[in-house]
């Protein structure tokens, strides 16, 4: 069985098979835990367990599901304890909602989109004169790319709310291990393991801009031997739609390198997203740990332990 999570304002959410749970620690320090059956386009159809189509799907998946997560830890985090905050009015109007979390959904996107895809290839068709040599070309616009992201992780891991989220993703993994390795799932279990994962999502990200070089640099040869000349707009429009495929490919790579994470090529291999993980996960304290071993609890079925004062069970996604 596979787990995962992420971090969420002030909690985390773990996805088990059929199951995704949300623990985030309310003002009034207790745990408020939300659980929402969950079936994968891979479960509903055969063909996204394909190899690249379970990746491609699960990138999808991903955004929505962790933004929905995010804006339920939102909710939580900031409102005041009181039944009234989780009853079954509320709990269906803010799943009702879908048009708002698509909206932002969108917008979430589009900025990510203008600022690490688009600007490379801007700065690089402005800046150097590579513009029809297709693997200089998404080397320089590839680097422009990394760069971009590890200053934007450095900006904000400096932001104090960010830190917190960060040592809740540190939480995240060494829930993550201890269940991997069958360990007692309670905060005291899993607190001595490491907070790096080799199937972290930062390192997923970190994968996924690699590979991006090599694949766009394939297709831009391909574009040029076709049209004679590659401009920008064209560039854009084609490397776009292949976002999915690039996901999917990358999903592959990351699956075969935590397998063999223990041999020194695997260890090679995942190296740089562990040392990514340096910024972008902290040591979590007691408190932080007990909610990511509940949020893990309850997405196992084992939250017989759990403090339920404000849980509630949500609608199926």
């Amino acid at each position: 069985m596979v787990v995962g999570g992420q971090a969420v304002i002030e909690g985390v959410m773990m996805r088990a098979p059929g199951m995704i749970a949300t623990a985030v620690r309310r003002p009034d320090g207790t745990i408020a835990v939300r659980k929402d059956a969950y079936a994968t386009l891979g479960e509903r159809w055969r063909a996204f367990k394909l190899p690249v189509l379970r990746g491609a799907a699960g990138l999808i998946e991903m955004l929505i599901v962790g933004l929905r997560s995010l804006n339920y830890s939102a909710e939580m985090a900031l409102a005041s304890a009181g039944p009234d905050e989780t009853s079954p009015g509320q709990a269906g109007k803010r799943h009702s909602d879908d048009l708002k979390l698509a909206l932002t959904l969108a917008v979430a996107l589009a900025a990510a989109l203008a600022i690490f895809f688009v600007t490379p290839l801007l700065i690089t068709t402005l800046w150097f004169d590579v513009s029809q040599q297709p693997l200089a070309f998404n080397l320089i616009a590839g680097g422009i790319r990394l760069a971009l992201f590890l200053a934007y992780l450095m900006a904000i891991a400096m932001m104090r709310d960010v830190k917190r989220l960060f040592e809740y993703h540190g939480a995240e993994h060494k829930a993550v291990f201890a269940f991997e390795n069958g360990d007692e799932l309670s905060p005291d279990g899993v607190m001595g393991y490491t907070r790096f994962h080799p199937r972290c999502g930062t390192s997923f990200l970190l994968v996924v801009m690699v590979v991006a070089i090599l694949l766009f640099g394939l297709v831009d040869t391909g574009l040029i031997l076709w049209l004679g000349r590659l401009s920008l707009p064209v560039r854009i429009a084609v490397h776009l739609p292949l976002i999915p495929l690039l996901g999917g490919i990358s999903y592959e790579f990351i699956r075969v390198s935590a397998r063999h994470a223990d041999t020194a090529i695997g260890k090679l291999v995942v190296a740089p997203g562990l040392w990514l993980q340096r910024i972008t996960t902290r040591e979590p304290d007691r408190p932080e740990m007990e909610v990511a071993v509940a949020a893990l609890r309850a997405a196992l079925g084992r939250d017989q332990e759990v403090d339920t004062s404000y849980e509630r069970q949500a609608a199926a996604l």
